[in-house]
């Protein structure tokens, strides 16, 4: 009877495992963006990161979503395109708010004065 809490114990070990992975297929490109997310709404600056990067991963994942219609492939890739495209969304809402709200800022226009000849 040995043989099957061993046998037991690898079947767990190994779904555990393959859970993990999945879990990291799905989160792992999220996790870069979270502190980004932090600095930005902290220093209430959006400079130095770049919305055609967003955009572009956008654009992306909609792709591979779309291509999941077509042609089935691992559920995990399907979840993390599909958190991908939330982050993205949430990471170019903040920009747009910052920015918006930096502009509004009396000390932060421009102004342009003509030179009268």
């Amino acid at each position: 009877m040995d043989w099957v809490t061993d046998e037991w114990y690898e079947l767990t070990f190994n779904q555990l495992l393959s859970y993990m992975a999945s879990a990291g297929i799905i989160f792992g490109g999220v996790v870069p963006y979270i502190p980004q997310y932090k600095q930005i709404k902290e220093s209430e600056s959006a400079d130095g990161f770049s919305t055609y990067v967003c955009l572009a991963l956008l654009l992306a994942n909609i792709l591979r979503i779309l291509f999941w219609f077509g042609r089935h492939f691992e559920t995990p890739l399907l979840l993390q395109s599909i958190i991908m495209n939330l982050a993205m969304i949430l990471m170019i809402e903040l920009c747009v708010r910052v920015n918006h709200k930096n502009q509004l800022i009396p000390s932060k226009n421009r102004f342009f004065i003509a030179k009268l000849n």
